[in-house]
């Protein structure tokens, strides 16, 4: 597992005064701004950043890093994807996964069928989404009970009733 967990990423601008739109994948989507230091990565180098302040804005969320006072260095960090150490992370819930422990699991049917690995997942509102990588790219619905049978982090495994050919 990596050291880094992504939690978003700066997605726009929001004001003259360096405030960035952030696409959230915490929950609630403000909880991002829970996070000190957070981390973003630029030039393939995750550096660090103090957030000022931040709130719930619309659907997104609205930040201001410390040291980012204008619109210039605001759209600098369009993009960027914020992170933070594992560490600084509670661990989960019995039965809750962080997605990003659950990428890089190999994915396989009921029948043994294997689809790929999980490279990554998206929240639609509705349920949220793994991409599965293999011979070919799937999306199959997270849905626990219904689609996801068994998660076994041990084994780094995701068993699914879902039909390969689909």
């Amino acid at each position: 597992m990596s050291d880094w967990v992504v939690l978003g990423r700066v997605s726009g601008l929001f004001g003259v005064q360096g405030w960035v739109r952030v696409f959230s994948d915490t929950q609630p989507r403000d909880g991002i701004v829970r996070y000190n230091p957070v981390f973003l990565k630029r030039q393939d180098e995750w550096q660090p950043f103090e957030i000022e302040t931040g709130r719930a804005h619309g659907s997104g969320v609205v930040l201001k890093f410390v040291g980012c006072d204008d619109r210039d260095r605001a759209a600098s960090l369009l993009q960027c994807e914020i992170a933070v150490r594992r560490e600084q992370l509670p661990p989960p819930e019995p039965g809750e996964y962080y997605w990003a422990d659950l990428e890089g699991m190999q994915v396989v049917t009921l029948d043994g069928v294997e689809l790929g690995r999980i490279d990554s997942l998206f929240a639609t509102g509705a349920n949220d989404v793994m991409i599965v990588r293999g011979e070919r790219k799937r999306l199959v619905p997270f849905i626990r009970g219904s689609v996801i049978a068994e998660i076994d982090l041990a084994r780094r495994l995701v068993r699914v009733d879902w039909d390969p050919d689909f």
